[in-house]
């Protein structure tokens, strides 16, 4: 199952430098993940400073 990120995100783009397949990119307001692309190892949810990125 995908991660996604909740709206506790900042914006710092952390998150999306530690994605091993490029699912992240920056969206209206806060980073998005791409549910398709995403591998579900957590290398994003490990590196963000707001714990933004969950599991589904």
């Amino acid at each position: 199952m995908a991660y996604k990120i909740t709206d506790e995100c900042i914006s710092c783009g952390a998150c999306a430098a530690e994605c091993p397949v490029g699912a992240i990119s920056e969206g209206d307001g806060k980073y998005v993940i791409d549910a398709d692309t995403c591998i579900d190892c957590g290398a994003c949810a490990g590196t963000c400073p707001v714990s933004a990125p969950v599991a589904e």
